[in-house]
Order: C-alpha cells, then structure tokens, then sequence
C-alpha cells in the first residue's frame, strides 16, 4: 500500500510513463518494505537520472556542434565536386548503361564529317597529322593511364578528346584515387580492316557507320577492374555530357569499354590552330576615275569665276 503511495506521488511530480513505471517495479521487489518513503524516492531517482558528468558530456558535444554548424554557415563552405555530378551514389547505381544503337553511330559520323573530320587512310596521313598538330598525345596522369599493349602511333587523339580525357582522369581520381585505362584510340581505315578480318564485333571501314576511331576523335575506356560504383559513376558523369550534345557514348560489353566520341563543341580550337579554309574572293567595284574628281574642281572654279565677275559688276553700277 505504501509502495503504490510512492508510486502515485512520483507519477504526478515527474510525468514519467511506460519505462519509467516499469523500472519502478523492478527496484520495489529488492528494497524492502519497512524502507522509507525518501529512501525509496532517492534509489528510483538515482537509477534512472543520468549522472552530472554524463549530462555535462551531452551539452557540450551539442554546443560544440551548433558551433560547427553556425561556422560552416557563415564561411559558406562547400564541398569541391570539379565537374563530377553531385549525385549520391546510391542513387546513380539504379541507371541504365548507355547502350549504343545503330542511330547514335550514324549521327557521329555525321557530326564528325560536319566539323570536318576526315577518315585517316593510313599511316603516313596520320604522321602527317601529328606533325601539324591535327593529333595530339594522349595524356598520361595520375588519373588516366594508356593500355600498354596499344602501339606507339595509336596513342593519339583529336585536341577536345584530350581535354575531355584529361577532364574525365582528374575528377574520377579525386572521387575513387584510381585511374582509368584507355584501350583505344586513333586508327587507321588500313588498320580497321585488318581488324575486322579478326574481330566480328568491329565496326566497318566506310559507309554511313564506318568506325568513327578513323576520325581520332573517339576513344574507349576500359571498364575491366572498375568497381560497380566506379561504373554507376561514370554513367552519371558522361549521360549529361551526352544530353548536352557534346559526346556521344556506348557502352559496349562484349569487350567492356565506354566507347565515347567526343566533339569539337567539348573544346572548340582557336581559330589560329585550324586548318586555312579557301573563301572565293569577290569582284572588286572599279576605282572611282580622276576626271570626276576635275569635274568637281572645275566646278569649283567657274563658281569663283563667277562671283568675282559679278562684284565687278556691282562695283561698276556705283561708280556709274
């Protein structure tokens, strides 16, 4: 009967309900029954209150907190995410693969002939290339590394696809501190045939879906090693550059690559750097003759010869 006193009186003063109530019954059945009520209210009180220490640990991590916060919003601090898209992760991994379909290799041979890319017939014209600057190296980074299967003269590329490359390795090493592979690039109609004399999955020579590597603008991207993440990031990275015009890619999975072609828009070349384009001049009006100029003149003249007859004139009259 006293117990349930207690526990009525310690109901109405701390509001407390479910587990509070039931901890309470748990302590009455060691204290004995003779304890007194204080004595009772002091062993309840003293088992469920945090003790002084724990409660100043508690404000102090929430003050420093708030501090934190109340800095980060006045510094107005971000996280630097260069061009990767600010997608979590757990999002991106639920999107598709870009698949490549029969439309997209047509439209980037159309593209790559609009800028006037030309198919590279052979060695000695893609020599040629190289020496006027056409070409350029693949670059080697921390983030971006070449097959090293993949021959000496393969390993170049248009200028806006080395951008792009050089672009694409820095953001994904900060993101995963790894790098990417680059299994191809540049080749040559001479070598595309050979390959398709070995390969059944490569692309023809010529034609409207003829391999758009013949242009140097198009290379592909190992995805042998990635992780699922690394793949659901880079589908995540390049679908907006896609959307935006300025690529175009394939995901191919026979031999795992993201095949990508990359044009001129991603980063248009000075114009000092392209190539001369021959512009018909047009005919120039004739000169203006000279005796136009002494017809003026000879205007000017009986003009004058004018007025000073007439003040003659004048002068005579009054003199009369």
């Amino acid at each position: 009967m006293f117990q349930t006193l207690v526990r009525d009186s310690l109901k109405r003063l701390t509001g407390l309900r479910g587990s509070f109530f039931m901890h309470l019954s748990s302590l009455s059945r060691f204290v004995p029954a003779s304890a007194s009520p204080l004595l009772l209210a002091a062993v309840l009180l003293a088992s469920v209150m945090p003790s002084q220490a724990a409660v100043h640990r508690r404000h102090h991590h929430t003050v420093a907190h708030m501090r934190r916060v109340a800095r980060h919003m006045q510094t107005g601090r971000t996280t630097a995410h260069a061009t990767i898209p600010d997608v979590p992760l757990r999002h991106v991994a639920s999107l598709p693969p870009l698949k490549g379909t029969y439309e997209s290799l047509v439209r980037q041979n159309e593209r790559n002939q609009a800028e006037g890319l030309q198919r590279i017939e052979n060695d000695e014209q893609l020599d040629q290339l190289r020496e006027e600057k056409l070409l350029v190296s693949l670059p080697v980074t921390d983030g971006l590394h070449v097959n090293p299967e993949m021959p000496q003269n393969r390993r170049y590329c248009r200028p806006w696809t080395a951008r792009f490359l050089a672009d694409l390795g820095r953001v994904h090493y900060e993101r995963f501190h790894r790098s990417l592979q680059v299994n191809s690039a540049v080749r040559t109609v001479q070598y595309q045939r050979r390959l398709m004399a070995i390969n059944g999955n490569a692309a023809p020579a010529d034609g409207d879906v003829a391999s758009p590597h013949l242009t140097g603008a198009t290379i592909d991207i190992g995805k042998h090693g990635l992780t699922m993440s690394e793949i659901a990031w880079m589908r995540a990275y390049l679908l907006p550059l896609q959307s935006a015009g300025k690529i175009d890619v394939e995901e191919e999975f026979h031999q795992a690559c993201f095949h990508i072609t990359v044009y001129d828009s991603y980063a248009p070349m000075p114009l000092m750097s392209r190539p001369p384009v021959e512009v018909a001049s047009a005919p120039q009006a004739p000169a203006a003759r000279p005796r136009v100029v002494r017809a003026s003149i000879h205007r000017v003249h009986r003009s004058s010869r004018h007025r000073r007859v007439h003040a003659s004139l004048l002068a005579a009259a009054r003199l009369r």
